[in-house]
């Protein structure tokens, strides 16, 4: 879960400000004293650490408290401020050269991600309707140039390469000369990383900067390092001069030192997170979002995004028509469900709820699994069965059953919980009616 510890101890330390009808100087200096032990265990850079206390504590000691919130919830309110700040303020977008292609140059260590996130980058500018090309021109590790092949294929974008025997710097010039013929308005170079930074790899992707004069330089950082991160993205940016940052692996990591980190050391913007193993799990850095998940107010403008993305407004508008006329069945159920499971992992999705914190979701058990059970429940059942549940007998659900590699007391479960459904979203149709003729609403579990 994306900043675990560092949620919960700030929520923490926090918390006990918001009880507080008063605040006083100490009350303050001892939450903050807390944010800042929370923010060094979260690996954050330490001149950062005290920097962001700072400016917070001289805001919220003796500041003009807001009519409209409690003392405890205006300090809340400047850490919100503070913690966006220290991420960018405002979501740092890509630019694009007027004469195309747009060329980005993708850079970093071995290992942080840099050929799966130029497939990602790829795919999130297809689905903004450019035309992107991936120019394979890591020819030092083994099997690069085949895996960024297989992305490419994967999201039906075209790679360019020219083998593992000419100059990097060649292959990127020839790129862009490939895309200009072929109709291509961006290009993607993934470059060669090393374990560790080494005069040869600057030279190298330096002369490959003089040569194709990149629109921007994306430095691909892998989260789970830490502080190492931000060694990393200020040696780059001093070699190279980088555009923004692509955090990767930001799903996996529980502490989040990299993300308030890199920002404020090399005052370069993060403009995007990899949230996933998947080649969709690329999702644009909103600073102001994520400080508000970090301090459990969720994320809705981020939900309401992913929804917007991944449902269809016709289907939905049809299912509503289906819902109040009582014709909803198993086809929209399969339907609903393979759309919400391409917005993401349910314990993403619940983290964008505003209240719920990293705490109520360790309690709950969110397997994604049973999404997939259900799934292959309802594939198993022939089309008459899915329009028409009642018809499925005692040997329908053993065939059901056997089908989807699920026990005969699943798919009782499932038709069982799907009957319920129906008879709720009948009740909820029926109190609209009534309520529409002005009439009253009578609710069947408190009597008549």
């Amino acid at each position: 879960m994306v900043f675990e510890g560092l949620a919960d101890k700030l929520q923490g330390a926090l918390k006990k400000l918001k009880s507080k009808g008063k605040l006083t100087e100490k009350d303050v200096k001892e939450a903050m004293r807390e944010v800042k032990l929370a923010l060094l265990e979260a690996d954050v850079n330490f001149k950062v650490v005290k920097d962001f206390i700072n400016k917070v504590k001289e805001r919220a000691v003796g500041a003009e408290v807001m009519e409209s919130l409690t003392p405890g919830q205006h300090v809340i309110k400047i850490v919100n401020e503070e913690l966006t700040a220290l991420m960018g303020t405002t979501q740092s977008k890509l630019t694009f050269s007027s004469k195309p292609p747009t060329v980005y140059m993708l850079v970093g260590l071995q290992g942080a991600g840099k050929t799966t996130t130029g497939g990602k980058l790829g795919g999130y500018l297809k689905k903004m309707g450019k035309r992107p090309l991936l120019v394979a021109g890591d020819i030092y590790r083994p099997a690069a140039i085949k895996q960024l092949q297989v992305v490419g294929q994967q999201l039906d974008i075209p790679v360019f390469s020219m083998g593992d025997k000419v100059n990097p710097v060649n292959i990127a010039k020839a790129g862009i000369e490939h895309a200009k013929q072929h109709g291509n308005d961006v290009v993607i170079i993934d470059t060669a990383g090393r374990l560790h930074i080494d005069e040869n790899l600057m030279d190298e992707l330096e002369n490959i900067k003089a040569e194709v004069n990149p629109q921007e330089i994306l430095l691909v950082v892998d989260a789970m390092t830490g502080q190492d991160a931000v060694n990393v993205a200020e040696s780059f940016n001093d070699k190279l001069g980088i555009d923004g940052v692509i955090l990767t692996k930001l799903d996996g990591d529980t502490r989040g030192g990299a993300a308030l980190s890199v920002r404020a050391v090399t005052k370069k913007p993060i403009k995007f997170a990899g949230m996933g193993e998947k080649l969709s799990d690329l999702e644009p850095f909103h600073p102001d979002r994520m400080a508000s998940r970090i301090l459990g107010m969720g994320d809705v403008l981020s939900l309401i995004e992913k929804a917007q993305a991944n449902f269809d407004a016709k289907k939905a508008m049809e299912l509503e028509k289906k819902i109040r006329s009582q014709e909803f069945s198993f086809e929209d159920f399969l339907d609903q469900l393979q759309q919400m499971k391409s917005m993401g992992p349910m314990s993403q999705l619940l983290e964008m709820i505003p209240g719920v914190n990293s705490k109520q979701l360790k309690n709950l058990e969110i397997d994604d699994k049973e999404l997939i059970h259900i799934e292959a429940m309802i594939q198993s059942m022939t089309k008459e069965e899915r329009k028409n549940p009642s018809i499925i007998n005692g040997s329908r659900r053993k065939r059901i059953a056997k089908g989807s590699g699920m026990p005969v007391h699943k798919v009782n479960s499932l038709l069982k919980q799907f009957a319920q459904t129906k008879k709720m979203m009948k009740q909820f149709s029926d109190m609209e009616k009534s309520m529409k003729k002005g009439g009253k609403i009578r609710f069947p579990f408190f009597g008549k």
